[in-house]
Order: structure tokens, then sequence, then C-alpha cells
């Protein structure tokens, strides 16, 4: 049995899921759930503890790729403030993308099959041996909690990549691979056999991002990779263990497959000497697939020519809260949002706008000022207990996100009214954790340039307008001028409800309306929600669509007058 064949159930039923958009996944959604969980957990752990070096003796994450100048690696584990003491080959750019562009010819030139299986087997291997090593690897670089780390970096990742998976061969079979061509011209019958084959772009540039390194990476990846080409990752100072524990799984999986492993390599840099800028610009980048910072990937978008870029950034995501059936239920589920992983997603909720005169409930109109307080009150309760707050609010990735929450309390304590002021809690696991509970202000529309944009981390501001109609203007503006990925509404008008679906539809959001409950506001499920829409600024590319992965190929025919069959 080949590799395709090996996977090709699990396929079978991804394509199904991403027809119909149901719940599926092949996946325990829990690290308890996973097959012998407690020797699978703690042989991940034994994993992760042995690439670390100690104080003076940095641990080396060796792998052969071409063109090694030195090492390097400065990671710093948001929970003990320590560092990991692990340096990573550093490579010649150049001596990089030679090699990829090498590797590419055989690639594709096999089949698709052959291609999809050996893919499969790279996720089925991360999920079988490589799991709660990566889980450990995210927590003590990005700052996740466990079970974040687990499942939205781990198996939701590993999700979001099988349906990359399934698009990029949607996309492939849709071209036909030979076709007879035959008209007449005048009294001469032309009959043409064609062949269109399938090429690569080339050498595609994975930028992976400090909070989340591999829930955009593996399906970038793959994307490309099906389709034929090269990539070269480049993570994040911050964040490089969980990529090159996946950089060596691509590369051994290929190479067992007798596919040449520089088809996946690493490509790291430091804060103080950073390469982005030469890999964007370099003549054999061909694909850029970039998450992080708006800045950096605003830049990206106008520089990347010739190459195709995909971006995925940030945004201002927005609340209006118009009305609700039962506010407090609506305010917990918003409080979770707001607090889950620290508001360090490109999806967690900032701007919450509602009418000055308060909002309506069956009891009656609620104040803006009440509505204010009893939202903080709800997030402060998630904040107060450790246990609750390691698992939802987890640590800080970056110190500057510490710095900026001074900032921002300063400034909102002179424009405005500061709901809940942020402050460590103590981690019960972690006690030199770096922890924030949130900020939150309360603010009018007068103070647009303190909320004005992404404040990245866990602050957020409670805006009062002149009325429901101004907030979901200002709301919707945020979106058109800043970019949002997610938004959300709460509102028992049908009218109003139907408005705000448009308004934020053509603003380029994916909206929530009045969820409340157990799921947090902001999950993106694979196989059935789209991240991005690629219409504002937080970013041009979505997972999943054909438009992630129709690019990344193109189509060359030959023709030729067919030749006639023997005769008999």
């Amino acid at each position: 049995m080949n590799a395709y064949q090996k996977h090709l159930p699990v396929l079978e039923r991804a394509r199904q899921a991403c027809a119909e958009r149901h719940c599926w996944s092949p996946y325990p959604e829990m690290p308890g759930k996973y097959p012998d969980a407690e020797q699978a957990q703690a042989a991940g752990l034994r994993a992760f503890e042995a690439h670390r070096g100690t104080e003076g003796r940095p641990e080396r994450f060796a792998f052969d790729q071409p063109g090694q100048i030195g090492w390097l690696g400065q990671e710093v584990s948001p929970y003990t403030q320590r560092s990991l003491n692990i340096v990573y080959p550093q490579a010649d750019l150049d001596a990089l993308f030679d090699s990829a562009e090498a590797a590419i010819d055989r690639w594709a030139q096999v089949s698709i099959e052959a291609r999809l299986g050996t893919l499969m087997e790279v996720l089925d291997v991360i999920y079988r041996e490589h799991l709660f090593e990566i889980t450990h690897a995210v927590m003590h670089t990005a700052g996740q909690s466990y079970n974040m780390a687990y499942a939205g970096s781990g198996v939701n990742a590993l999700d979001r990549g099988i349906e990359a998976l399934v698009y990029a061969e949607h996309a492939m079979r849709a071209v036909a691979p030979q076709a007879r061509w035959e008209r007449s011209f005048g009294s001469a019958q032309i009959t043409l056999d064609k062949t269109y084959r399938l090429v690569p772009r080339g050498v595609a540039v994975c930028f992976t991002c400090a909070s989340f390194p591999t829930w955009n990476a593996w399906p970038s990846m793959l994307a490309s990779l099906a389709t034929g080409n090269a990539v070269i990752v480049k993570p994040h100072p911050a964040t490089v263990l969980p990529m090159a524990i996946s950089v060596r799984v691509f590369r051994r999986v290929l190479a067992e497959a007798g596919f040449d492993p520089n088809l996946v390599t690493l490509a790291v840099d430091s804060v103080s000497d950073p390469i982005g800028k030469r890999l964007v610009k370099h003549p054999k980048t061909a694909i850029v697939d970039f998450t992080g910072s708006v800045q950096f990937g605003q830049w990206v978008e106008e520089n990347a020519h010739p190459a195709l870029a995909y971006t995925e950034t940030a945004g201002s995501n927005t609340v209006v809260l118009e009305s609700a059936d039962d506010l407090d239920a609506a305010l917990r589920s918003l409080a979770t949002t707001l607090c889950m992983f620290s508001a360090q997603m490109c999806t967690s909720p900032q701007n919450i706008y509602l009418p000055r005169q308060g909002v309506r409930t069956p009891q009656g109109l609620v104040s803006a000022r009440e509505v204010g307080e009893r939202l903080a009150q709800a997030v402060a309760a998630l904040g107060s207990e450790p246990k609750k707050a390691a698992m939802i609010l987890a640590a800080i990735q970056s110190p500057q996100t510490l710095a900026l929450l001074q900032e921002l309390r300063a400034q909102g304590a002179q424009a405005g009214r500061v709901l809940l002021e942020p402050a460590p809690y103590p981690h019960p696991q972690f006690p030199d954790a770096r922890t924030s509970t949130p900020l939150m202000l309360q603010l009018s529309t007068a103070q647009r340039a303190l909320y004005a944009g992404e404040r990245f981390g866990p602050v957020s501001f409670v805006i009062e307008c002149d009325s429901a109609q101004d907030a979901l203007a200002q709301a919707t503006g945020d979106v058109r001028e800043f970019g949002g990925l997610t938004a959300f509404l709460y509102s028992t008008d049908e009218s109003f409800i139907a408005q705000a679906e448009q308004a934020y539809a053509r603003a380029g959001a994916q909206l929530t309306i009045n969820l409340t409950g157990a799921m947090p506001l902001n999950f993106a499920a694979a196989y059935s929600d789209y991240h991005v829409t690629g219409l504002n600024r937080a970013g041009n590319a979505s997972l999943t669509h054909l438009a992630f992965v129709s690019g990344r190929f193109c189509i060359a025919q030959s023709r030729r007058p067919a030749r006639q069959p023997a005769s008999i």
C-alpha cells in the first residue's frame, strides 16, 4: 500500500467535511483523549527537555541542510523567563534557495497522489511522534497554555493542514492532463493532441508568527508543497523550536519517501539582524506566506512582486452590543474571549461599541456605564483564580506587551475611565511566569486615537456611541480603515442583525451573532469556518479556499498533430 492509499480514508472524510462544512476531525480534541495519553505526554515532555541546553552550553538543534554558516538562538520561555539555551543552524540564503530550486524538478514531476501521500505522512508523523513535543515547544516560546498549545497549535493546525491539501488536490484535479481537440478549417480537419502540465511557481518563503507559529505555517507549507513548490521556513526569532521540529519531520519523511529533503529548509535570524526583507526580495522567491505584524505584512504586500504574497496580519476586531435577551450570558462569553490567551490572537475582540443610552434587555435599558462595569467584573472573575487564569489567560509572549499595557493604562486614565486595572496573576506551576490580567478602558468616540488600530495584548475598550446605528458605523469603520478578521454582534432586532450582516460582509470581517455558552466566540473550526476574508487590511489570504492554493501553480501546455491509430 502506498502512502496515498494509506491516508485516503482520512482525505476522503476531509473532502466531505470541506464540501458540507460540518464538524469533523481525525484527531482527539483534548490531550487526555490521545491514545496512551499518559505515556505519550511524558514522552513529549522528555523530547522537549532534551532540546534544551544549559547556561553557557547551548544545545545545538542540528539537521543536515546546506549552506550552514553559524548558529543562532535567543528564545526565552514566557513561563520561566529564562533562555531555552537552544541554537539552530544559520544558513547562507543563496545556498538555501539554490538547493530548494534544485529539489523542485523531480518533486513536481511525480503524481499528485505521490505528493499528497507523502505530505499526509508528514502530518501523521507529527501527530504520532511529535505532537506533545511541539505542544511544550509552543508553550515555552509562544506562552500558550498547555491545552491551547495542544488544541490550537497542535491538532487544529493539523486539521488546517489537511484542509489545505484537500483544496490543493481539488485545484490540481480541475486541470485535465490531456485532451484531443478537433476542428475544421475550411476543407481541412485539424486534430491535435494537447498535454497540460501543472508547473510550480518555485521557491516559497513561509514566515511564522510569534504567538501562533504552527497554525498558519503548516497549511501554508502544505499548500506550496502539494502544488510542487519548495519551502524555506522563516520562523520568528522568539518561537523557532516548534518550526525547527516541524522542518526536521518534513525533511525526514521526504527523504524516506525518496525525495530531496531540501524541499523544506529553515532560515533563522535574530531580532538585531533580521533577514525578512532579503528573503522577500530574493530573485528566486516565487511565493511569500506571511503571518505577523501589520506593518511588515503591508510591506510584504507592497514589495513582494513579482512573487505572490499571501498575508494574514491583524486588525481591530469589534463588538457591537445593541440588545440581548440574556445580557449576563453575553457578557460572560465576551469576557472569556477577551481573556483567551491574553488576547494574543488575531481573532481576539478589542473595541466594544454600544449606544450611550444603554443596551436593551427584557428588563429594560442597562446603561453603558453599568454594561462596562459588569463586563469588567466578568473579566476580573476569570483572572482572580490562578488555576483558571493559567488555563485561559496563559502567559504574555513578549515583555513589550506589558509595556504597552502600562502606556495605555496611563493614557486611558486621562482620556476616560479605567474599568479594570492590569496586574500579574500568580501562575500555579510557574512562579516566574510573565502574566497579566486584562486592562479595560471605557471611552467615547472622541478618544478614537487611543483605540484606533490593533493594540496587541490583553486590552479592550468599551466605547460609547450616539446610537446603535452609530455603534455599527464606528465598528465597521474600524474594519475598513484598520482591517479586521472577526466581529461580534448582540442584538434581538432582526432588521438590525440583517443590516449588520451586510455591513460587516462589505467590510470583510467574519461575523458571529448572539453566541453564548462554552465555545469561545473566536474559535475557528477547520473544514467549516473561513479564516480571513481577504477583503480588508487584516490579510489577503483565507484559510482555506481555492484561491489559497490555485495561484501556487501555473499551467503549461504542449500540442501536436494527433497520431493516427495504426492501420489494421
